[in-house]
């Protein structure tokens, strides 16, 4: 009993010490990118921002499962309202993510080319430096929840919480 209290003991020190080491992370959110000219009004299609809400969820799940601590955006908030795309200017993401005290800032995209292309990535860089830290951009193909869902999950799995050949993280 007392070996199976310290094993216990030594894995949950072992747990806090990984979620210690994760960080503090300021996402900004996934921004649509509809270039596609097939839709009646441009990133307006319920559905389509019915999948980046979902996608959102799903990333916001993914960090705080892997023991990132997801600071709230409020104390910027009105210099965020000012920006369009987090991904794309030019390093606003990390400055306002350094304002938070964050460790990194995480910000993703999906751009519709066409009704058939859609590509999405995600990318966290160091808040201090602006450094990429770790990154990915997919292209899928179809336009459904399954096809966005999909191609998130690839990228969260290949590139920010890998797993070996077991399986395990």
């Amino acid at each position: 009993m007392l070996r199976n209290t310290a094993l216990a003991l030594i894995c949950l020190t072992a747990f806090n010490s990984a979620a210690e080491a994760a960080g503090k992370v300021a996402f900004f959110g996934i921004t649509y990118l509809d270039t596609s000219l097939q839709t009646t009004e441009l990133g307006q299609d319920p559905a389509e921002l019915a999948r980046i809400e979902m996608l959102t969820q799903m990333v916001r799940d993914a960090f705080e499962g892997g023991g990132y601590d997801l600071l709230d955006l409020a104390p910027i908030q009105d210099k965020l309202d000012t920006v369009v795309n987090p991904a794309k200017c030019y390093g606003c993401d990390t400055r306002m993510a350094a304002t938070l005290g964050a460790d990194y800032s995480l910000v993703g995209e999906v751009q519709k080319v066409s009704n058939l292309i859609l590509s999405m990535n995600l990318q966290m860089r160091d808040a201090a430096t602006g450094t990429m830290v770790a990154g990915r951009v997919v292209d899928i193909r179809n336009n459904t929840d399954e096809s966005w869902q999909r191609g998130m999950r690839y990228i969260l799995k290949t590139t920010f919480f890998k797993e070996d050949r077991g399986g395990k993280k």
